[in-house]
């Protein structure tokens, strides 16, 4: 009896639960059948075998991971900064969006934000662009929209440059997450086209207004961040500001080789990277980050 009015009350609101089947089924598929893939780790898996034809190994493999210090510790540090980065991003990404669809220079060229995919990797990765590995640091392609990180990176930029901290980290994000402001604005593919007619020494002269807009649009991100959830920190401004400094060509350089070489600075100066990004911050207007309003002489 209790079945039988059980189906009766389903036929009856039929239509309500035809409504909620969709969201039944995404639950079903997404959340729970996937959790059976949790005997595999008690399992000596063999694809062969498949997962539940694999022998049984009890906490086997867990033994082996406390027991592999590296491997625990790598597994446990990926963790941390998968979370980590995550966390940043997902801020730094949805505020980015209230901004920018906010912005008069969206409105009046009757465009729509659209956030960028964001893509970790390890070691090396197919982009849009072409082929890169941990040394190319995180990069925006507008071939795809995404920007890339790699997990490497953080725990190279506190080791080699002394820059730490997740203000620090968010900069960094943000700074790429301006160039696709860049391109959503055309200024990107401009500056690109433009830079394809001239030589190098010419070339790296817009590349550095375009990195310098880039750090000025992270300014603009934070200024509207501290305004809208006051979630800045005593000393995170001078994160950024450090991160800036010790990410200037003139630092990098000087840093490796002894020596500067103006001509192939490409991303700006320590001074420069520094003034665009507390200029952004200070003003919170896009408006007053074009930086091909001015000299190369005046940046």
């Amino acid at each position: 009896m209790v079945l039988k009015g059980f189906f009766k009350n389903i036929w009856q609101n039929r239509a309500h639960v035809m409504m909620a089947l969709p969201a039944f089924l995404i639950l079903l598929f997404i959340m729970y059948i996937p959790m059976t893939g949790l005997v595999m780790a008690f399992k000596n898996f063999d694809y062969s075998k498949g997962i539940f034809g694999s022998d049984w190994v009890g906490l086997g493999n867990f033994e082996f991971l406390i027991k592999s210090k590296d491997t625990f510790l790598t597994m446990t540090r990926n963790t941390v900064l998968y979370y980590l980065l995550f966390t940043v991003v997902g801020t730094v990404l949805n505020v980015t969006i209230a901004i920018c669809i906010d912005q008069l220079a969206f409105k009046k060229m009757g465009k729509t934000y659209e956030a960028p995919t964001l893509v970790l990797f390890s070691g090396s990765v197919q982009s849009g662009c072409g082929g890169a590995n941990a040394s190319t640091g995180p990069f925006y392609c507008s071939a795809d929209q995404c920007v890339y990180i790699d997990l490497s990176f953080f725990t190279s930029m506190k080791s080699q440059l002394g820059s730490d901290g997740d203000f620090a980290y968010a900069y960094v994000i943000a700074h790429e997450v301006g160039h696709h402001v860049q391109y959503l604005l055309g200024t990107l593919g401009k500056a690109h086209e433009q830079m394809s007619k001239l030589s190098q020494s010419e070339a790296n002269k817009i590349s550095v207004q375009l990195e310098l807009q880039a750090d000025n649009y992270a300014g603009v991100w934070a200024h509207h961040e501290q305004k809208m959830f006051g979630s800045l920190e005593d000393g995170d401004l001078q994160e950024a500001l450090g991160t800036a400094q010790v990410i200037g060509d003139d630092y990098l350089q000087k840093k490796a080789q002894g020596y500067v070489v103006p001509e192939s600075f490409n991303h700006g100066t320590s001074q420069q990277r520094m003034k665009w990004f507390k200029r952004g911050f200070d003003s919170g207007d896009i408006a007053q980050g074009n930086t091909f309003a001015y000299s190369y002489e005046n940046l």
